[in-house]
């Protein structure tokens, strides 16, 4: 356990941001297995009306460093090229 104050913010500042980070990374994995989904029932209409969604949570990922730029980058050519 932390002994002085600035160890004790710390350790509260870590535990907010841990808990905010795993919201988000949660949020662009649920949408992304929800499109594959989708996408593995064969079901395209459905699909293209939640890559949007995908998008929008893994632009949000990218733009708080929860996930690499480039990582969410990556993700949305390989999703969109799955709706094609």
């Amino acid at each position: 356990m932390p002994i002085t104050q600035s160890a004790k913010k710390a350790l509260r500042q870590n535990i907010a941001r841990r808990t905010r980070n795993l919201v988000k990374k949660n949020a662009y994995k649920k949408a992304v297995k929800e499109f594959r989904g989708f996408i593995a029932e064969k079901k395209a209409e459905e699909a293209k009306k939640v890559l949007p969604l995908v998008f929008k949570a893994l632009d949000k990922a990218a733009k708080t460093k929860v996930i690499e730029k480039n990582k969410a980058s990556r993700l949305k050519s390989r999703l969109s090229q799955l709706v094609r």
